[in-house]
């Protein structure tokens, strides 16, 4: 029960979450209206993916100084659960989009695609994509857990121009961005009440601990095959 605690704790905020979030009332604010209450898993599932991959980062450090084979697999874990909920994030955001931004605003389906935030997103999530393909490229476990540490960090590195700093110098529809017909960025305190925040964050909270969840369950499967092989 010690060791669950923080289990049973993430399902608690996300079944607060899902119930809250759709039942209570939001802010009726220009053009999001009622879509607001996406903030819930849109916004949510980025934050636990950068949590994720900087959890992932850090283990893939803690390789290239110990050469400790188990780090590569925790590294590989919550790498592989925050490109999960990067695509998760980017599915919920790209219907938020079909919603706002083409529907309430009247865009153009081209204009949207080229929007500077989902394509940034899009490139960090290929990324990262690419971390696992060369993995399975690699036959020697040491070689594998080598480069892939190396690259690993140096795509946790490109999360930051291609979703947080570029994205922020150009313009575009995203709320908050210049040039953002909005003016509603997403963690505003004008946007979001004392009602929407007391769900927010515990959204937060719930949906990085299920996704470290997902990642222990993930470790313990891969430490299980791992000393099945070396038996062998």
């Amino acid at each position: 029960m010690n060791k669950s605690w923080w289990k049973i704790l993430s399902f608690v905020l996300l079944i607060y979450t899902i119930v809250a979030g759709f039942l209570l009332k939001v802010p009726r604010l220009p053009i999001l209206n009622e879509t607001i209450r996406n903030m819930y898993f849109h916004v949510c599932m980025w934050f636990a993916m950068m949590v994720l991959f900087i959890v992932s980062a850090v283990y893939s450090i803690k390789y290239l100084y110990k050469l400790n084979h188990r780090f590569d697999i925790y590294a590989s874990s919550y790498a592989a659960l925050g490109c999960l909920f990067g695509v998760l994030g980017y599915i919920t955001g790209t219907e938020w989009v079909s919603v706002t931004w083409i529907t309430d605003q009247q865009q153009s389906l081209a204009s949207v695609l080229k929007e500077p935030k989902l394509l940034g997103a899009a490139i960090a999530l290929l990324i990262y994509a690419a971390y696992f393909v060369l993995r399975s490229s690699f036959t020697d476990m040491d070689k594998k857990s080598r480069v892939s540490a190396v690259y690993n960090i140096f795509a946790f590195a490109m999360l930051f121009p291609s979703i947080w700093i570029i994205p922020r110098l150009v313009g575009s529809l995203h709320p908050g961005a210049p040039g953002s017909d909005s003016g509603n960025p997403a963690l505003d305190k004008n946007d979001m009440d004392i009602g929407m925040r007391a769900i927010f964050y515990p959204a937060v909270i719930g949906w990085t601990l299920l996704g470290v969840w997902i990642a222990t369950l993930k470790i313990r499967i891969q430490l299980i095959k791992d000393k099945s092989l070396l038996h062998e």
